[in-house]
């Protein structure tokens, strides 16, 4: 064996022959189509020698065993069948494991995901380490895919039909103790025994008997009426949940049952027909580049070539539900201790009870340990006072949106604090040159914007103004990685990038709204689109309140295109905020299960409408979307974001832009600039000066550009 092969045979005294996988040149394992012929021959060389009694697979790496099939040799494939013959190939060779004599038992430490787990439930047993890396599971649904090497036949024989379809329609990952108890893994020990206990397995020579499903389950799926409510109830739930707009999960369900009931051989091709297909499908292209684009900013700091200073210490100005969320993420995720400032105890409270609720969750569902969360509750901390600041390296403000207020913030800081510590305001609105003007050392000041709530929404978008310096920009994005947030830098301008492409979404859709169309349809017509929820639901969500707040400020700033319907404030009036104050376009009082489904019909009568249908679905979401696409163009094109690829992050993570459709500027480049202009010059003439297409799209069409 050579030293650069990736795989190796290391004999043992005991008769046990350890296979190790490691990639050359690489930080984790990852599967590529060209190892086939180097596995081929590892696999002839143990076949041909009958002094090996037991097989055990492992990984060289410290930080993962498998983390999945190296999903860049699919853009390669011109036809669906090149991509099959892909498939195809990674079968054929994990079931030359599988047929191996002796027994194969695969020792997995770190991520074991895609092809990793594919591979290693080709083994005749697994067991793995109790290791926090440690994950298992199938997430290609989420590159727009299927599992294509076995793993939609072998899944359902080790933990079931249902827990099977649930992982692979999900792609969630198990943490071990979860793999046990399905039946994925038989063991879970310390990593310092792995190795050891796994050769142990490998001599009992025992091949994984068959699994013991419960009872219930049993009856289920061993009839051929069980399953098939199994897999209706399963495609019922995809079609509720994707809207027809993702071909993967249909195309998981089916090659399931294929296997279920014409059996292995038949199971498989159909397996890699499917992963053939769906490869070439546009929906998983654009799950790909989303994929790539986030992989390729985890790499990026700030500002190139300009290193991050180090934080140890986060304080938070606010312990509202922003503050909360910061400072659960920071102590969680970054593992950083964290001060909490407010006026009252109450506001510190409610802070900590933010944090306690949510570990709290994850101790009964026994993702972690009592001790753990006691852990991670001493990381933060509250004060009335700017006691325990002195030592904070970086200071998020989350109090109201009041500028004065945050001026006063910034003096404080600087009086109370040590030079040099980073002022970041957690900002929807207000420019930071502003927050920043009477600042004494302006270069520390940096906008930092979370999404509510915090522990969910993946994107901070980080604005510099004019004089931030090049430190703080890299300093602040580094700590939002570590927070668990994708940054995108963008520009000091009233909105910053995602409020200012969101408010005429919205706005437009109570245009329509006051022009007669009912609520509902409205909303349903953006989720069939393909966005998690409706554009006057989301109103609801967030506040009526903030959106008025904001509205002015874009107006003042950007021009007459933001301005919001005065009706709007005919609901504030009636203290109609939404969701929080239980009145809202949506009825929130009766049982905690029916609030906000229901449209509340007052509403109509506040605003004199009388609700009647009479647009199609695909008018109003081509109407309140190409708005936020023209928007788009209109920041890429002043700079407010850096590039099309942090634009289209953005949208999606930010306000959920449809991730099969790549984001706004993938989008566009799909329906071509010109078709783009022509749509936003018709309604212009239909419904006014609002929709006029921006100079930069005009110009794209022209020259027949795109953006990628």
């Amino acid at each position: 064996m050579d030293n650069n092969s990736t795989f190796t045979l290391e004999r043992q005294d005991n008769g046990i022959t350890l296979l190790k996988m490691d990639v050359v040149g690489e930080t984790m394992n990852t599967l590529r189509a060209e190892f086939a012929d180097e596995f081929s021959s590892v696999l002839a060389e143990i076949k041909a020698d009958n002094s090996i009694k037991g097989l055990v697979v492992y990984s060289g790496k410290d930080n993962s065993f498998i983390a999945g099939a190296d999903i860049t040799m699919l853009d390669d494939c011109e036809t669906a069948e090149q991509a099959t013959q892909i498939a195809a190939q990674g079968q054929a060779i994990f079931d030359q494991i599988e047929r191996l004599k002796i027994p194969v038992v695969a020792a997995i430490h770190g991520p074991c995901l895609g092809g990793g787990l594919e591979l290693a439930m080709a083994c005749h047993q697994r067991i793995c380490s109790d290791d926090n890396k440690t994950v298992l599971g199938l997430p290609e649904v989420q590159l727009g895919l299927l599992p294509g090497s076995g793993g939609t036949q072998r899944l359902p024989a080790l933990v079931g039909l249902q827990k099977s379809l649930d992982m692979m329609l999900t792609g969630k990952h198990l943490r071990p103790k979860q793999a046990l108890k399905a039946g994925l893994v038989s063991d879970v020990v310390p990593r310092s025994v792995l190795l050891q206990v796994a050769q142990e397995l490998a001599l009992t020579a025992k091949k994984a008997g068959k699994r013991k499903a419960p009872l219930v389950e049993k009856a289920l799926e061993s009839n051929p009426w069980g399953r098939k409510l199994v897999f209706d109830q399963a495609t019922k739930t995809v079609l509720a949940k994707t809207k027809g707009n993702y071909p993967a999960p249909l195309k998981i369900i089916d090659a399931i049952r294929v296997g279920l009931e014409k059996g292995r051989v038949q199971g498989l091709a159909r397996e890699a027909e499917h992963f053939g297909r769906l490869v070439k499908t546009t929906e998983s292209k654009q799950l790909r580049n989303l994929f790539f684009a986030t992989t390729q900013m985890k790499k990026e700091t700030g500002v190139d070539g300009v290193e991050p200073a180090t934080v140890s210490h986060v304080g938070v100005l606010g312990g509202g539900l922003m503050g909360g969320g910061i400072a659960y993420v920071t102590a969680n995720n970054a593992k950083l201790p964290v001060r909490i400032k407010d006026i009252n105890h109450q506001g510190i409270s409610n802070a900590l009870k933010y944090s306690f609720d949510l570990l709290n969750k994850k101790v009964k569902r026994r993702f972690i340990k009592k001790s753990e969360m006691q852990k991670q509750l001493n990381m933060v901390t509250g004060t009335t006072d700017y006691s325990g600041f002195a030592s904070t390296d970086l200071i998020i403000e989350a109090v109201f949106e009041d500028l004065a207020l945050k001026q006063q913030m910034v003096a404080d800081i600087e009086a109370n604090c040590k030079p040099g510590v980073i002022f970041a305001s957690n900002t929807s609105s207000l420019p930071i040159h502003q927050i920043a003007a009477n600042a004494k050392a302006p270069e520390n000041v940096i906008g930092l914007h979370y999404f509510s709530p915090v522990d969910k929404m993946p994107l901070a978008e980080i604005i510099a103004h004019e004089s931030t310096s090049d430190e703080t920009i890299s300093t602040t994005v580094a700590l939002a990685k570590k927070q668990g947030k994708t940054p995108i830098v963008v520009k000091d301008k009233a909105g910053f990038y995602v409020n200012r492409i969101l408010a005429p979404y919205v706005n437009e859709a109570a245009n329509i709204l006051l022009a007669g169309e009912p609520i509902e349809k409205i909303d349903r017509a953006l989720v069939n689109f393909g966005f998690p929820v409706g554009p006057i639901k989301l109103l609801d969500e967030v506040g009526i309140d903030i959106g008025a707040k904001i509205s002015p400020i874009l107006e003042a700033e950007l021009g007459e295109r933001f301005k919001a319907p005065d009706a709007f404030n005919k609901l504030i009036d009636d203290n109609r905020k939404g969701k929080k104050t239980k009145k809202g376009f949506y009825l929130y009082t009766g049982k905690k299960s029916k609030q906000g489904k229901a449209v509340d019909e007052q509403v109509y009568s506040l605003l004199g409408v009388v609700p009647q249908s009479r647009l199609s679905e695909q008018e109003i979401s081509e109407r309140c979307v190409l708005l936020m696409v023209n928007e788009a163009v209109r920041c890429l094109d002043e700079k407010i974001v850096r590039n099309c690829r942090d634009g289209d992050i953005g949208a999606i993570f930010g306000i959920g832009f449809p991730p099969f459709l790549g984001g706004p500027f993938r989008y566009l480049d799909t329906l071509g600039a010109r078709t783009v202009v022509d749509k936003l010059t018709q309604f212009k003439s239909q419904y006014g000066e609002h929709f006029a297409p921006c100079d930069a799209l005009v110009a794209m069409a022209e020259n027949e550009k795109t953006c990628y």
